[in-house]
């Protein structure tokens, strides 16, 4: 059985658990609880875990016996010195209400082939499992999750090497760090071409990063403890104070949350010279001013369309960018590759400067969004759809690239529109009478996913009006019943 039947299997065991109302996400979570027993029996790594909580000890037991068990194992784990232990169990609490379906739970991860798991690597089961989550729609957990031949695309165009500190300062499930970390192994002969100090500093500093989510968090350490990556993955915001300490990095390659903080809260820090409510643009700054200015550091960032043209406190940051690094390359991706429909992203190549002024002289824009196929489950984004852009990104001599959607703007033709980055977009044939017109199925699902958007954000702005009314009608009721004041007459 390869990982993909095993990932299916494990899949199929959600539907145990649907009586008991539980979301993809929270079942993910669970089997991740489970799963790190199971797999530290499997490799013979048991021994940081209490006798009496590892795997087997849920093996023995049966009904309410194995849930009043399974709920103190969580609680006691999340308090041990073990500081693995200790963040994958923080303040871990079971969904499951029902004995017997966690017991069938139990029994089935215990019956899978994982001999053929061990073969193939534990670290791509979890990973497949990950990326199943992303792509049910239902779940909602992957509505931006950053598609795996993307984060690989970028991870060979931005091109690690051994002994650089790399960072994601908004790290999801650790994607673009176990990335990093294959394609360095696959250009060391999995670290045996490096001395033991230099292997040693791969495993345990080399790639680090920071999750605001508690619960994608415990994921993100769960994905690089199976791919034997032992870097310092953070539970915090890096738009807080904690962000001013994320500095000198080699690497960084990241795809940050998006929309605004909630509220138009601004970010905490103040450390940045510009400060916006949308926090793709203080990622952004964050971003390029925690590479080392060496000439050589280097970012890859996957960034929405509104950053490109965001005025005020936008343009200015895109100015600041550009002087302090050499954006050299931007890449405008097709629609219909993340899990929410009709999203406009971009990636962002640049190469922090030695200098704080006048780095970027001219950037090349590849357009793979005009008259594109319409991404989604029946056409998935593979690597040759990258081919084109990938080719043209290596180019010695770049004004020798023969293709269309390849072209450069000059720094002063960028300062010009206000310093708007929105450009290299060609001319759509879709919107001439001879075009394709688009898919009716991916339009309707389009379509329903905006309008279930805005229906989310209707129901936002109804609970703000409510908590504002309460408050309200809290304050009118105490002033109804204070003792009326001496009136001026008497």
């Amino acid at each position: 059985m390869g990982n993909q039947q095993i990932v299916q299997k494990l899949w199929n065991l959600c539907n145990v658990l649907r009586d008991d109302g539980i979301t993809y996400h929270q079942y993910v979570t669970e089997l991740t609880y489970l799963l790190f027993l199971k797999m530290m029996k499997e490799t013979g790594s048991e021994e940081a875990i209490p006798k009496e909580y590892r795997w087997d000890s849920l093996i023995r037991l049966h009904g309410i016996d194995l849930k009043t068990h399974y709920q103190k194992l969580l609680i006691d784990l999340g308090n041990e010195s073990n500081e693995i232990l200790k963040q994958i169990y923080s303040n871990a609490q079971t969904n499951i209400d029902e004995p017997k379906n966690l017991e069938k739970i139990v029994r089935s991860i215990d019956e899978l082939d994982w001999y053929s798991a061990k073969e193939e690597g534990l670290g791509d089961l979890y990973e497949g499992l990950l990326e199943k989550n992303a792509s049910e729609t239902k779940s909602g957990a992957g509505q931006y999750f950053t598609p795996r031949v993307l984060i690989d695309v970028i991870v060979k165009l931005v091109d690690p090497q051994p002994g650089e500190r790399c960072n994601d300062p908004a790290a999801g499930t650790f994607g673009f760090m176990i990335a990093a970390d294959r394609h360095i192994r696959e250009k060391t002969d999995d670290y045996f071409d490096l001395s033991e100090k230099e292997a040693e500093f791969q495993t345990r500093k080399a790639f680090s990063g920071v999750e605001l989510v508690r619960d994608t968090h415990r994921l993100a350490l769960m994905n690089a403890m199976l791919h034997d990556i032992q870097g310092d993955i953070v539970l915090g915001d890096t738009l807080s104070d904690l962000g001013k300490d994320l500095k000198n990095f080699d690497v960084i390659m990241t795809n940050p949350p998006f929309g605004t903080k909630q509220g138009g809260e601004r970010p905490t820090r103040d450390d940045l010279t510009f400060i916006s409510t949308n926090k793709q643009l203080n990622f952004l700054q964050h971003i390029y001013r925690a590479l080392k200015p060496d000439g050589k550091a280097r970012a890859a960032v996957v960034l929405p369309d509104n950053v490109l043209f965001e005025s005020g406190v936008g343009a200015k940051i895109r100015e600041d960018l550009m002087d302090k690094c050499n954006l050299h390359t931007i890449l405008r991706l097709p629609t219909g590759i993340f899990y929410a429909q009709g999203v406009k992203t971009n990636v962002l190549f640049f190469t922090r400067g030695k200098t704080d002024k006048g780095n970027t002289k001219e950037v090349w824009v590849y357009d793979l969004r005009t008259n594109m196929p319409s991404f989604g489950k029946r056409t998935p984004l593979t690597e040759q759809h990258f081919k084109g852009f990938m080719e043209a990104y290596h180019a010695e001599d770049r004004t020798k690239v023969e293709d269309e959607r390849f072209s450069v703007f000059t720094r002063e033709d960028i300062q010009k529109k206000d310093n708007s980055l929105d450009i290299g977009l060609i001319a759509d044939e879709s919107l001439s009478v001879y075009g394709n017109l688009p898919d009716p199925i991916e339009s309707a699902e389009e379509a329903i996913a905006k309008l279930q958007q805005a229906a989310r954000l209707l129901s936002e702005v109804v609970e703000e009006l409510r908590s504002i009314d309460t408050a309200d009608n809290n304050r009118e009721n105490r002033k109804a019943a204070e003792p009326a004041g001496v009136s001026g007459n008497e």
